[in-house]
């Protein structure tokens, strides 16, 4: 089975987000975060039968979307009173909030996995946050960052579960809309559900006629699995080559939004997944990381379920270790 079952909507527990929050957001974040462009490939187009456009997210800052939540978040917490934060993460989640920590001027301490590769130390230290290690999983690791926040007056800052986070995240929404204004499809890559919510909600309640459609890898699949039982359903721990997308069940809060909102959820394998990559880096010139692959893979097996529409496809990261390259391309 590769597609999600469609869910009875009725009943459904309203969004924890409007799309107020997310122009409010937009709003909150424009000083830090950038509007990143719309790429598009011809040659693409034609192999997906489709008109596609590619919201190109890892020409972010820190090279994510993960900015934008980290931002609305961060800001808020510092507007309370934060005087120090701390997140669990090694990767486009950790580095996203050491960068805006720091140009906020508060300290930040990520807790990172103790076997977390060197370049991804190196990139959270860049943006002058401060490293602790922590275990090897996100069971260890947020317990710890969360406690550091306690015992120092803090605030812990959730990768994916909570308002701001999912508001930082529906801009892109916002930014598709103008961009590509008769967009007819949005494809986006589900982890935990912050970055599909955000932009659900920002396109649903802007066009409900707009089609948004997941994608979850077939190892990773807990989005899938939680639609399909109609609550939240987790999962083993997973080796997808998408390690951004290595979460063992959607969140509390974007959950609801997802089943509220999305259209289909759809499953990609792993050699698709670097296939796309592939495809994105020697065709169009881009390094994108596996996670933001997923779309790609979905549009490119014609696993969307339509044709000659004008699809975006969100490029969420473009976050590799570059000794690590060439054993991800296809």
């Amino acid at each position: 089975m590769k597609h999600a079952m469609k869910n009875d909507k009725k009943g459904s527990r309203a969004t924890l987000i409007t799309l107020f929050d997310i122009q409010k957001a937009r709003e909150t974040i424009s000083d830090i975060t950038k509007v990143t462009p719309i790429l598009t490939s011809d040659q693409l187009s034609k192999a997906c039968d489709n008109e596609i456009f590619l919201k190109a997210e890892h020409l972010q800052k820190t090279g994510s979307f993960k900015i934008r939540g980290a931002t609305n978040k961060v800001k808020q917490v510092v507007k309370e009173g934060a005087k120090f934060i701390t997140a669990a993460s090694s990767g486009n989640h950790g580095q996203a909030v050491a960068y805006v920590a720091d140009q906020l001027g508060i300290p930040a301490t990520i807790v990172v996995p103790e076997n977390a590769s060197r370049c991804k130390i190196a990139a959270i230290e860049a943006y002058n946050g401060n490293i602790e290690q922590c275990g090897t999983t996100s069971a260890e690791r947020i317990p710890r960052a969360k406690q550091l926040a306690s015992e120092k007056g803090g605030v812990f800052i959730p990768p994916y579960d909570d308002p701001f986070i999912m508001a930082g995240q529906g801009t892109i929404g916002l930014e598709i809309l103008e961009q590509v204004a008769d967009v007819d499809v949005i494809v986006v890559p589900i982890g935990g559900g912050g970055l599909m919510s955000g932009i659900a909600t920002a396109a649903k309640e802007s066009n409900p006629t707009i089609q948004v459609i997941g994608v979850e890898p077939e190892t990773a699949n807990d989005t899938f699995l939680s639609l399909r039982n109609n609550k939240i359903t987790s999962i083993a721990k997973t080796t997808t080559v998408a390690d951004g997308l290595r979460t063992s069940q959607p969140g509390d809060l974007t959950f609801p939004v997802v089943k509220k909102y999305v259209d289909d959820l759809v499953l990609v394998q792993e050699n698709e997944i670097r296939a796309a990559m592939s495809f994105v880096f020697e065709r169009m010139k881009q390094v994108i990381e596996p996670s933001s692959a997923v779309t790609v893979a979905a549009a490119m097996n014609g696993k969307l379920g339509v044709t000659r529409k004008k699809v975006m496809l969100i490029l969420s990261g473009g976050n590799v270790d570059m000794n690590e390259l060439p054993n991800l391309l296809q």
